[in-house]
């Protein structure tokens, strides 16, 4: 039987004539109400606005869901006399400090966390997918760790940040690397060593509460879920929903593995940390590291291995023809971060990157 899987994704507020970020997305946020009630959210940031599917186990109806909730986003957007833009971080605009958005939540992230809130200008997605309980979701993310760099890469998505080129695929990774608790997640011996070490965490202060885990993989504090943060909000609906399955699809896969008693291999966390700025920094064009081994390996190749490793599930679900195609696009066709650096090269624009990466109302994909 398929897990069920939903979907969290950011969008970045712009001006439709200077293609700046704009402090709008409260007002988007309400305008969108009324199509997706509580599935859509404020961030942070008044920048950005979150949108989420409804849990569901067939792709299509999931890929169904993303088209209809952009539209709707991109109709409330239009609505506001606003665009919005699905890239990992803000091509244009004055970012910093960041407009926080209002709420006591929100005013005590400020105080707790400070400069860092100020620059906080990303765009992410969430795939959530279904555990029995938290123990096995702690036993799953062990199994992940080693996959996690390739999942950066496949879902790079943000090479610039503020008119310039940051010379990296997945500017989003590096933004997170500063915060106390993020990144790959630790491996840990069972949930209660999981627990432990939040609550250490918690008591020290470097967490403000269990919401403010931003490990890239964990346990969901209000759902029955593992939740894998890691990648960048994809260009179109299409990826979205070709990362979706190839995440359920590892999750299934390590899970399995975790039922049947198999160890997951403990990577050590300085390759995973070296891996993520390899994967951050060239994304699929590059080099990574293989974790297990400590050697060099192209991410392309490091992607065919986890296409590899996941087709059992894949096929039992039926979504292997789509995943292998949507991967293999992307292998030879580029990322999203490759994606916008050609709509650059075109003429030279950054506006015509931002143009490139907007939600329309009439097909809910880019233009």
């Amino acid at each position: 039987m398929a897990l069920r899987i939903g979907i969290e994704e950011e969008y970045f507020v712009v001006d439709p004539g200077s293609r700046e970020v704009v402090p709008r997305a409260a007002a988007v946020v309400r305008g969108a109400r009324p199509a997706l009630g509580e599935r859509v959210s404020t961030e942070l940031v008044d920048f950005l606005a979150e949108a989420k599917t409804s849990p569901c186990d067939d792709l299509a109806k999931l890929e169904e869901q993303i088209r209809s909730m952009r539209a709707a986003m991109a109709g409330a957007a239009a609505a506001e006399g606003v665009r919005l833009a699905a890239s990992g971080t803000p091509v244009l605009g004055d970012l910093v400090p960041a407009p926080i958005t209002a709420g006591a939540r929100y005013a005590e992230s400020l105080a707790t966390y400070r400069g860092l809130d100020d620059e906080q200008c990303i765009c992410s997605c969430h795939v959530h997918v279904e555990m029995p309980d938290r123990e096995r979701a702690v036993q799953v993310s062990n199994h992940l760790r080693p996959w996690l760099p390739t999942l950066v890469a496949l879902a790079a998505n943000s090479p610039y940040w503020a008119g310039r080129d940051t010379g990296h695929a997945c500017w989003r990774v590096m933004t997170w690397a500063r915060w106390p608790v993020a990144g790959p997640p630790p491996f840990f011996e069972s949930h209660g060593h999981y627990e432990e070490l939040v609550g250490t965490l918690l008591g020290c202060g470097a967490l403000m509460d269990t919401g403010t885990i931003f490990w890239d993989v964990r346990p969901s504090a209000r759902l029955p879920t593992l939740e894998i943060r890691l990648a960048d909000v994809a260009p179109t609906a299409a990826d979205a929903t070709v990362f979706a399955a190839l995440t359920r699809a590892l999750v299934q896969v390590s899970a399995e593995a975790a039922e049947a008693g198999e160890r997951a291999p403990a990577a050590p966390q300085e390759m995973l940390r070296a891996a993520y700025w390899l994967a951050a920094r060239d994304g699929l064009a590059g080099t990574g590291l293989d974790v297990l081994t400590g050697r060099p390996a192209a991410f392309r190749r490091l992607a065919a291995d986890l296409l590899a490793h996941v087709r059992p599930a894949l096929r039992g679900t039926g979504d292997l023809d789509r995943v292998t195609a949507g991967v293999r696009r992307l292998i030879t066709g580029g990322t999203g971060a490759e994606r916008q650096r050609a709509a650059y090269r075109r003429r030279g624009r950054l506006t015509d990157v931002v143009d490139s990466c907007l939600l329309r109302e009439d097909t809910a994909v880019p233009a």
